[in-house]
């Protein structure tokens, strides 16, 4: 047996995967304290690129976006948030949700899904739902006794993105989950859904008023409004002039 592949059986054993035996043979240092400095600093790097990748995909991206592609030219910002804070995703440190509303087509899920996205590579965990998906797996989780299950799964992100928030009506059952998983959120995790439904109109998808009165008091509570004011992309770029 091959002292590396020696090395690689050892580090299984240990649990250790399979960097370690794959990067010491390139590996050069004046001591044994500083070969095994940096061996280790290669193994927790490997790790944090494993993590962040991890991450990604259980978030569950439709598509990937990135910041570098979405242009804020149309986009209007409240007065208290900066693009930089959108940008470096501080509002998520500081436990706060961004509502993006617009017409369809003006960039929202991209927006929202970038955002997602940079978390994720920043080393947080994220979850990206449209929002009659959310409700729909809520409601079978409730069916099948693994609601508690399912809202700690949820208690464990940084981050959970809403899109196509009130696209389609819920039903009384729907909606009550709805809110319980939006209400574990406040204070506790960031929030960000996207909506082309007017705040007055929420009551329209929820029907009961005082439920619906309570979910938007919790998202905007410690929530920004971020307008998108252009036209549909979609359009403007189809095909079908």
């Amino acid at each position: 047996m091959s002292q590396k592949q020696l090395v690689r059986d050892l580090c299984k054993s240990l649990r250790l995967g399979s960097n370690i035996a794959e990067q010491y043979p390139s590996m050069e240092a004046e001591s044994h304290e500083a070969f095994l400095i940096q061996l280790l600093n290669s193994e927790v790097a490997y790790r944090e690129v494993e993590r962040r990748n991890r991450y990604l995909k259980q978030a569950g991206f439709e598509v990937m976006k990135s910041l570098e592609d979405f242009t804020f030219n149309d986009v209007v910002l409240p007065e208290k948030l900066s693009l930089e804070e959108i940008k470096n995703g501080s509002f998520i440190d500081r436990k706060e949700n961004l509502i993006l509303y617009g017409k369809p087509g003006t960039g929202k899920t991209h927006l929202a899904t970038a955002l997602g996205v940079k978390a994720c590579s920043q080393g947080k965990q994220v979850r990206f739902f449209k929002t009659s998906k959310l409700v729909n797996l809520l409601s079978d989780a409730k069916a099948n006794n693994s609601l508690n299950k399912f809202l700690k799964q949820l208690e464990k992100v940084d981050l959970l993105v809403l899109d196509e928030w009130g696209y389609i009506p819920f039903e009384r059952v729907g909606t009550q989950l709805l809110f319980q998983a939006v209400s574990d959120c406040y204070e506790r995790r960031s929030v960000i859904l996207t909506t082309n439904l007017p705040f007055n109109d929420w009551n329209t998808i929820f029907y009961d008023e005082k439920l619906t009165n309570a979910m938007l008091d919790r998202l905007v509570h410690h929530g920004y409004l971020v307008i998108h004011d252009g036209p549909s992309y979609r359009l403007t770029h189809s095909q079908m002039q």
